[in-house]
């Protein structure tokens, strides 16, 4: 199984989001998956495919031609894609993999995940989607998104389509049954 994971390029996280990465990546691994990921070395990011590889695992990164110097390309992982953009890139991880995961990040994980959120919302895709929150970084989200459902700007199902949980290890389990 081929899963992607959307997460931080940041430079400035806390340090337990960096171990929260690299165990993601060494649990994906050692469970025989494949990870598939947006192809930096920085930030958490890179630690997930570095907790990847630790125990042997493969890793495919998909980057953006304009972001190799940004987010300073992974040239350890067994296979980088280089893309044109953004969307490309995108559609790329969605097509290689066969689940995700989020953990938390800023405006381009939120995009990441909301696109392949409505995808499987609207039947595009079938595949599962869960958020690894340990720390409660998207509690004030997950308020926020209970308001929107209260005042009927979501629509019934839309939550189910996403586990959110504080734990890797429910997170995998639930996207790989």
């Amino acid at each position: 199984m081929r899963i992607a994971v959307y997460c931080s390029s940041s430079v400035k996280v806390a340090p337990e989001n960096l171990k929260l990465g690299f165990d993601l990546g060494v649990a994906i691994a050692s469970a025989g998956h494949e990870l598939v990921w947006g192809g930096g070395k920085i930030s958490v990011m890179g630690t997930v495919a570095q907790g990847a590889r630790s125990v042997g695992g493969k890793t495919i990164g998909v980057i953006p031609d304009r972001l190799m110097n940004i987010e300073f390309i992974d040239n350890e992982s067994h296979e980088i894609l280089v893309v044109e953009d953004m969307r490309e890139r995108k559609g790329k991880i969605e097509e290689l993999s066969d689940a995700f995961l989020v953990l938390p990040g800023g405006i381009g994980t939120l995009e990441e995940f909301f696109e392949i959120w409505v995808g499987r919302y609207l039947g595009f895709h079938e595949k599962p989607i869960a958020v690894i929150d340990p720390f409660g970084s998207y509690g004030s989200l997950q308020v926020a998104l209970n308001d929107l459902t209260q005042n009927h700007f979501m629509k019934p199902g839309q939550h189910d389509k996403v586990l959110w949980s504080k734990s890797i290890d429910d997170a995998l389990l639930y996207i790989t049954k």
